[in-house]
């Protein structure tokens, strides 16, 4: 009977040749290397070390007969035949996943981690439920939950993320981009910004208020568009405070320090308590689309396929239109 060429995991000697190497696990580590950009980066992703990470590399540049990369102090370099294997490597990789999942079954249980990247105010409060019901039903998994506003990520790869919640238009093509939800965004102040000037009457009154900036958004002018005859009014603005996050932009609102364009779900209850008014309802900000997005790839494992799955099943209700 002939040795097969793949061989369990349990029979792995870490990446050492001779007996009991796993080949798949050699090309994965590989793939890892060049996606990371270096060893130590491919080790932290893989919760190894450096060394066997380069022990891995060494195994299959020796069992192939080639060298793979060129290492120097400063840099890593793939060789020719290096291009060619990482190539190839994903290809087998993709076919080797998707051979696996289709042996196990469409719908087998998820297990292992996913790495998720949220924007704050989101994934602090209406997509904790979505999440929540994600580990009730799949008590096998486990989630990293990043928040950070900034949601574009550019490399899911080397960031280790496999999906994010993100808030505007999505610009990668290389990404699968799911439309979740549109959010308002509506002019508010703190009435007492008001004693003095009085309510505005004209979306152009706005510009000689003092105003905050959300800088994700909006920094040095603002936009308004008319909800019924879709003008749009356009002036500078010189913010009396700038911030990233948009929990600081309300409280700053409230502490009545200066005009704020923000998501008007987020704004409900300070509305409702008068705590801040709404300045010229008909003129609002342009609406912000809210996407779940992932790499294109051949193969999705389940753990990442059923998050989707319960994110786009809940949607409607946690998110809606968000107004």
């Amino acid at each position: 009977m002939k040795k097969p060429l793949i061989l369990p995991p349990s029979a792995q000697t870490d990446g050492v040749p001779g007996a009991g190497v796993d080949r798949i696990d050699l090309l994965q580590t590989f793939v890892r290397i060049v996606e990371a950009g270096s060893l130590s980066a491919a080790a932290q992703q893989l919760h190894s070390t450096q060394p066997t990470i380069s022990r891995r590399l060494q195994a299959l540049e020796r069992h192939l007969g080639l060298r793979l990369v060129q290492r120097s102090t400063q840099r890593m370099r793939l060789t020719e035949d290096g291009e060619r294997c990482y190539a190839r490597a994903r290809e087998l990789l993709a076919d080797w996943q998707s051979f696996t999942a289709d042996m196990r079954g469409a719908h087998e249980e998820p297990t292992g981690a996913l790495r998720i990247v949220a924007p704050h105010a989101f994934g602090q409060d209406r997509l904790v439920q979505p999440l929540a019901e994600y580990l009730r039903r799949y008590p096998h998994t486990q989630v990293e939950w990043l928040l950070h506003d900034d949601s574009a990520i550019q490399d899911f790869i080397a960031a280790g993320v496999d999906c994010a919640i993100q808030v505007g238009e999505v610009q990668n093509s290389d990404l699968v981009a799911i439309r979740l939800a549109q959010v308002p965004r509506i002019v508010v102040a703190a009435p007492a910004l008001l004693e003095q000037s009085g309510p505005p009457g004209e979306a152009s009154d706005l510009a000689a208020l003092p105003w905050l900036a959300l800088r994700t958004y909006y920094r040095r002018e603002v936009e308004l568009r008319h909800r019924d005859t879709a003008a749009i009014c356009r002036f500078p603005i010189t913010p009396r405070l700038s911030t990233d996050s948009l929990y600081a932009l309300r409280s700053a609102a409230l502490q009545g320090l200066g005009l704020a364009i923000a998501s008007a779900w987020i704004l409900a209850e300070d509305l409702a308590a008068g705590r801040l008014v709404q300045l010229l309802p008909h003129w609002q900000a342009a609406p912000l689309p809210v996407y779940l997005v992932y790499p294109h790839a051949r193969f999705y494992p389940a753990r990442l396929r059923r998050f989707v799955e319960i994110v786009r099943e809940q949607a409607p209700r946690v998110l809606g239109e968000l107004g």
